[in-house]
């Protein structure tokens, strides 16, 4: 067995969660996985930038093919191989390497992975919100890896398995059965008032009109898993969604189909208010039917994790390296607070999603993520501003929410959805990301926190979030109709949005944060300036709200057209961050 020193991973410091209390030391001999990260090959050619490559209008970007794409991101061999010696001193097997996301699986008992990461496992015990007991295996401290390793690990996820990524969803008391639907003259008589089948939002959104999406597949993050043993933990039924693509939408059953990366795959449970909190049924039937709603032409690619952080970081480099379905939107409607005490993101593990992202925009992938659902306290109980993780990431459009009032397609009002502390568009600034380039010359507002610095301000744009006005879907029975609103609505919204904008440009839009702050901040979303989120307010321009707005589909895309009529130079290759 390997004698070196050890050092701490930088940023890998872990406290017990809020609440939670010791309960025992993890089973010596549970068998356990972790994914390992690495550096990227010093060695690597350079990349592009992803701010600098999504400047170029969309018609004109030139993205690295796989080889390229591949060459610049690949771990060195030598690096690969010193793990691999590493994991054999310990006797952990290796698994599922993946060269271009820089990954390794490794497993092995709690007993030797604690030891080969110089950590001690423990079990913890705490309530829910709905004063549940869960537990879950954690650790105190920082991971270590022996000095031979450090600068060439840069992350170890899944020795700590909290839960990481709340659902984003509001639900309305109401479940109308399907019964009633049938009996009504017309579906617009039978809905509640003020509520939208999803489909409806083409129209007061401006959705470019003759174009389904097409050509395009979007990526939908569905975290499930954590729920005791034997208990379903998310999912959808197929049967349901055909009843209502066909009977309700009267439109074409989207073309769905499934990646599980961790945890038990589709696994649908409940979705009613007696549904367990980490049932994900609900959050994953709302994104599938709103995406497939607005977007019917596209293919849905539901990828399935767990709800930690090992399974959110091992999602999003399967996205990016997947080659059989090459997604070109990936929506996400989960998130949790940013730099909470016992939060369920280290930085160290924030990071590797970051690059992620990153890489994602290299690929030219849009990523759509909702910014949270509980106002400018994001579900935090410190009195303090938070923003949520991963909408604040730099590298994704963070989608905040709104409250829509409509006469047939024209919008009558629009302000921030905000009904209170627990039902708020989320929106602030970033603890953890600076102010990126592209940012950097809008009037975004600093930190309500003390000392109030500037860094990455969210969300980006907005949707109709508000649960007073929002979507009625199909619950999971297939019998009742539930209204929902929430950031998880909105996210999804934009996700088809950009799906029906690539296939009219012929070309993805990719990143869509650079071109929208620095060429298409006026003029193209409709500007929400009434309303607050609790500690920030809404105002002409640009606010951590709603962003820029609420679309304005068609005249996104003429934006972007005009752009592309443009010859703009493609950019010189940067070095990749690492």
């Amino acid at each position: 067995m390997s004698r070196s020193p050890y050092l701490a991973l930088p940023d890998s410091d872990r406290v017990p969660r809020p609440g939670a209390k010791f309960a025992g030391p993890a089973s010596p001999t549970e068998t356990l996985s972790v994914t390992v990260y690495l550096r990227r090959d010093p060695d690597a050619p350079a990349a592009p930038d992803p701010n600098e490559l999504a400047l170029v209008p969309p018609t004109q970007r030139v993205v690295p093919d796989d080889a390229a794409f591949d060459a610049s991101h690949r771990a060195a061999q030598a690096d690969l191989d010193a793990v691999e010696r590493f994991a054999a001193e310990h006797n952990l097997m290796v698994s599922a390497v993946n060269p271009v996301a820089r990954s390794m699986r490794l497993s092995g008992t709690s007993a030797d992975l604690s030891a080969a990461f110089q950590v001690t496992l423990a079990r913890y015990r705490y309530q829910d919100r709905d004063e549940n007991w869960r537990t879950y295996r954690g650790r105190e401290g920082a991971v270590h890896v022996p000095t031979e390793l450090a600068g060439v690990v840069t992350a170890v996820l899944g020795l700590d398995n909290r839960p990481l990524g709340s659902n984003l969803l509001h639900r309305q008391a109401a479940r109308m059965p399907m019964a009633d639907l049938a009996a009504a003259d017309t579906i617009a008589e039978a809905l509640p008032a003020g509520t939208f089948l999803p489909d409806a939002l083409a129209g007061p959104y401006s959705f470019p009109v003759g174009f389904d999406g097409t050509g395009q597949t979007v990526a939908v993050l569905a975290f499930n898993g954590e729920t005791p043993p034997g208990t379903p933990s998310g999912g959808y039924k197929l049967d349901a969604l055909q009843t209502y693509f066909t009977q309700v939408l009267h439109l074409p059953m989207p073309q769905i189909s499934n990646v599980v990366v961790h945890g038990p795959g589709n696994d649908p449970g409940r979705d009613d208010r007696l549904a367990d909190r980490m049932d994900s049924t609900g959050e994953i039937m709302l994104d599938l039917q709103v995406v497939g709603a607005l977007a019917p032409g596209a293919k849905i690619v539901v990828y399935f994790s767990e709800f930690t952080e090992q399974g959110w970081v091992d999602v999003l480099n399967a996205i990016v390296t997947d080659t059989t379905n090459r997604p070109s939107i990936i929506s996400d409607s989960y998130g949790n607070p940013e730099a909470v005490p016992g939060s369920a993101w280290t930085r160290m593990a924030a990071n590797a999603a970051d690059k992620a992202f990153a890489r994602a925009a290299e690929r030219n992938i849009s990523c759509c993520c909702a910014s949270g659902d509980d106002g400018s306290r994001d579900q935090a109980s410190d009195a303090l501003a938070h923003a949520d993780f991963p909408a604040s990431s730099p590298h994704v459009t963070a989608v905040g929410g709104t409250r829509l009032v409509v006469s047939g397609p024209t919008v009558v009002s629009e302000t921030v959805w905000d009904d209170g502390p627990g039902s708020a568009t989320g929106g602030g600034v970033s603890s953890w990301f600076p102010v990126p380039v592209w940012q950097a010359g809008t009037n975004i507002p600093p930190s309500v926190n003390p000392p109030h610095r500037r860094g990455r301000a969210l969300p980006d744009v907005s949707a109709l979030a508000d649960p007073a006005t929002g979507v009625m879907i199909i619950s999971v029975d297939g019998q009742h109709l539930v209204q929902i609103g929430g950031t998880s609505a909105a996210a999804p919204q934009w996700s088809a949005l950009l799906a029906r904008i690539n296939q009219a440009l012929g070309a993805p839009v990719g990143f869509l944060n650079p071109l929208l702050y620095t060429k298409l901040a006026n003029g193209v979303l409709r500007d929400i300036v009434k309303g607050n989120n609790g500690l920030y307010a809404a105002g002409i321009g640009y606010d951590a709200c709603t962003g820029f707005g609420s679309p304005g589909g068609q005249a996104l895309l003429n934006g972007l057209k005009a752009l592309s009529a443009v010859q703009t130079p493609a950019p010189s290759p940067t070095p990749a961050p690492v």
